[in-house]
């Protein structure tokens, strides 16, 4: 079974993976167990470019094909903003709560219909010989007032989903994996990854 290192620190990221990718031949791991405390700088403009970025070097550093993502929230009364400093809106020490209140306290004075906002998320699959191929996930929402719901992490207490008239947070996780942006990215993910071990697989048989 071939091992696909996840490139997240993040437990909650972690989990959702493991159950996304069940059915395919490859053992989950990331950054943790694997040894690897190299903080790749997200530097790109994008989520596709950050994604990019962080696949190939720890796909490199760690002979391992990889799978990273980078994850955000766009809101449109912030102009698209936290963007891709969806994680460093609050600061660098910020707890999940700390960044959804201060999210909260920024639309204070915005009224419900100007609330729009959605998740995006880029996944990045890399191989240690240079393979590397993205995809995209959307999910569309609106910034509650409060924050609602026990499950999930980061914003999504205040993201709500008004075809389930709940947030992301009230959302049990085999509903939240098939309608959120990360979901639906790895759907397409799981794809493309098919397709790469396949390849692989021929070549090697090949050899």
């Amino acid at each position: 079974m071939r091992k696909l290192l996840v490139a997240t620190h993040n437990q909650g990221k972690v989990r959702e993976y493991r159950d996304l990718l069940a059915d395919l031949p490859v053992e989950v791991t990331y950054l943790d167990p694997e040894g690897i405390t190299l903080e790749v700088a997200e530097t790109g403009a994008t989520f596709e470019e950050n994604a990019r970025l962080k696949a190939s070097t720890y796909a490199g550093l760690s002979g391992l094909w990889t799978w990273a993502d980078d994850s955000g929230l766009e809101v449109d009364a912030l102009g698209g903003g936290p963007g891709v400093y969806s994680a460093r809106y609050a600061g660098p020490d910020a707890t999940d709560a700390d960044r959804y209140r201060k999210l909260l306290d920024a639309l204070a004075a915005v009224p419900w219909d100007q609330r729009t906002a959605r998740f995006r998320c880029t996944v990045a699959l890399a191989t240690p010989e240079g393979m590397l191929r993205t995809v995209d996930g959307v999910c569309e929402g609106i910034i509650a007032f409060g924050p609602a719901g026990s499950n999930g992490f980061g914003y999504d207490p205040v993201f709500y989903l008004p075809e389930a008239d709940q947030t992301m947070a009230q959302l049990p996780p085999e509903v939240k994996n098939q309608v959120s942006h990360r979901g639906r990215a790895a759907k397409s993910a799981l794809a493309v990854l098919r397709e790469m071990i396949v390849a692989a697989d021929a070549t090697s048989s090949l050899l």
